[in-house]
């Protein structure tokens, strides 16, 4: 009996020693499984990832292609519309060439009808006339002034029609006149002495009203009109504010001068005793006579709304002889500058 059971016993410890060695190997087999089980998952997980990146990517691409779709659409339209615009480029391209060859027919034609209206006398409105493509005899135009218009004729052609009248031309005016028509800035620019601009000014302001400040009064007898020295040194310090009375007596005298050079003597200067505060004292004036002979102005101021003494030749001036003396200026006349004692007879 003995024996039998020492073998029983051998074999179950065989058994249990096999069993064992069986549940090793699972026991690494669980653990090799478990290991594979976490790799799978975190490799899922890493896939989720990526699923979810690229679904948020297409969505992404799907909006930027139909953007893109959108903007093709309407890329194929403006294309058309480009083609549509480039087809009626071309056709307005032609109507404008067909057009500018007739305008130019056309102006041919109407300089050729100006030229022949001018040869015949006739007074064209400046603004109607491009003096550089006329071709008139003797390749002249002369330009003169009526009832405040710019005209355009031959030289010393008189109007056929005879509307009205002609005045004088800039070149026929006297220097002071020629200043006096000038603006502030272009009459600086034309003299640097101020006496001169100051003379300017006066005549301005004795011949247009709108200035305001007027210091000339009206004459009687054989004076037309006339200033006082004294009042004619207010009348600078008020052009030139912060003078000094000192300067201005000075300017006064120079102011005078200027006045004599630019109108070519045209004006006169009289003493006349004057009483003012019991004080009796000399101050001189300067006089426009009536005998004076002002351009555009002698006629009419003698014989109210006669012509002009030189009727329709007045201001018979070439547009090149017009140039050249406006190139030489006007402050250089050929008679001698008169000297005159300061204000109130002071020298």
């Amino acid at each position: 009996m003995s024996d039998v059971a020492d073998r029983d016993l051998e074999s179950l410890l065989a058994e249990l020693e096999a069993l064992r060695d069986q549940n090793e190997r699972l026991a690494d087999r669980v653990e090799t499984l478990e290991d594979d089980l976490d790799r799978t998952t975190d490799r899922v997980d890493d896939l989720e990832r990526n699923v979810t990146t690229l679904e948020t990517c297409t969505t992404t691409l799907e909006a930027k292609t139909e953007t893109l779709e959108t903007e093709t659409a309407t890329l194929h339209q403006e294309n058309d519309r480009l083609d549509t615009l480039e087809t009626e480029t071309t056709q307005n391209t032609a109507a404008i060439e067909a057009a500018h060859r007739r305008s130019g027919a056309n102006k041919a034609r109407l300089e050729e009808l100006q030229a022949r209206e001018l040869e015949k006398g006739a007074h064209l409105l400046e603004t109607n006339v491009d003096r550089h493509e006329i071709d008139v005899d003797g390749d002249r135009l002369e330009k003169i002034q009526k009832d405040d218009r710019a005209y355009y004729r031959l030289p010393d052609a008189d109007d056929p029609l005879d509307r009205s009248d002609v005045t004088v031309a800039h070149g026929d005016l006297l220097p002071i006149q020629q200043l006096a028509r000038m603006d502030e800035d272009m009459l600086r620019s034309t003299t640097n002495a101020l006496p001169s601009r100051l003379a300017a000014k006066l005549w301005k302001a004795r011949t247009d009203p709108s200035t305001g400040d007027d210091p000339w009064n009206d004459g009687c007898k054989n004076v037309k009109e006339y200033v006082k020295a004294s009042d004619l040194k207010h009348w600078i310090r008020r052009q030139e504010p912060g003078t000094s009375d000192a300067y201005a007596k000075k300017l006064v005298s120079r102011t005078i001068d200027a006045l004599l050079d630019l109108s070519k003597n045209r004006l006169a200067i009289r003493r006349k005793r004057e009483r003012k505060n019991g004080l009796e004292y000399t101050e001189r004036r300067v006089l426009l006579t009536t005998e004076a002979e002002i351009p555009g102005e002698t006629r009419r101021a003698a014989n109210g709304d006669a012509d002009d003494s030189s009727g329709d030749h007045a201001g018979t001036e070439t547009l090149e002889a017009k140039s050249r003396r406006e190139t030489s200026g006007t402050e250089a006349v050929d008679t001698p500058t008169p000297k005159t004692p300061d204000v109130h007879g002071e020298d």
